[in-house]
């Protein structure tokens, strides 16, 4: 990715920042142009130049800021009185719920559609999303009370087959327009099930 220019920030800047994403997740990069980012933004052509010097700057701040909130999605909090099993089903559901939300779709989108033209997005991606929750979910596998329970001796791979199955058929029809707004009881389902398959693996005997 290249190395951005110095952004000036004002009163503005994060308005312009919004409407930029709204316009970027529905339009793509290509399809974007500056004057209906200013229009849903609310801002003038001038006030957006003002603080970005063209698109792809402006671009890589609104995906700069998504990759920045898609890092702090939270596995574990309050599961310390939980139990292994309780604990895997809380890290797989907030795992299909954040694949399924209109965020993790768009990032998913964008980011797959972009990846020729901006080389080093997708690994800016990965590293605030993908890789940092396999190396959360890995630290917790590794984890005294988890190793009772589990036999793992690879526990970021264990992490990553554990994030596989959470995408399973239910992100691919929302991915695709087949399913819009899956049930709250369809998401505990394909997160047990997850559960159920990971144990098989990795229960002690």
């Amino acid at each position: 990715m290249n190395a951005p220019v110095q952004i000036k920030k004002g009163r503005k800047f994060d308005q312009v920042i919004e409407g930029a994403r709204s316009v970027f997740m529905r339009e793509g990069y290509e399809g974007a142009s500056v004057d209906v980012i200013a229009r849903d933004a609310g801002v003038s052509k001038a006030t957006l130049y003002s603080y970005f010097p063209d698109k792809q700057h402006l671009f890589l701040a609104v995906l700069e800021a998504e990759c920045a909130q898609q890092a702090e999605v939270e596995f574990l909090s309050d599961t310390n009185n939980l139990t292994v099993e309780e604990t895997l089903h809380v890290i797989c559901k907030t795992l299909i719920t954040f694949f399924l939300s209109r965020f993790g779709q768009d990032m998913f989108r964008v980011c797959v559609a972009e990846a020729q033209r901006f080389p080093e997005l997708g690994r800016v991606f990965y590293d605030s999303g993908p890789k940092k929750w396999s190396r959360n979910i890995a630290q917790y596998l590794d984890s005294p009370k988890a190793r009772k329970t589990l036999g793992i001796e690879d526990s970021l791979l264990a992490a990553d087959q554990l994030a596989q199955l959470c995408r399973a058929d239910l992100m691919l029809k929302v991915l695709f327009g087949i399913e819009k707004d899956p049930a709250e009881d369809e998401i505990d389902r394909v997160a047990a099930e997850a559960v159920k398959t990971f144990l098989a693996r990795y229960r002690r005997a």
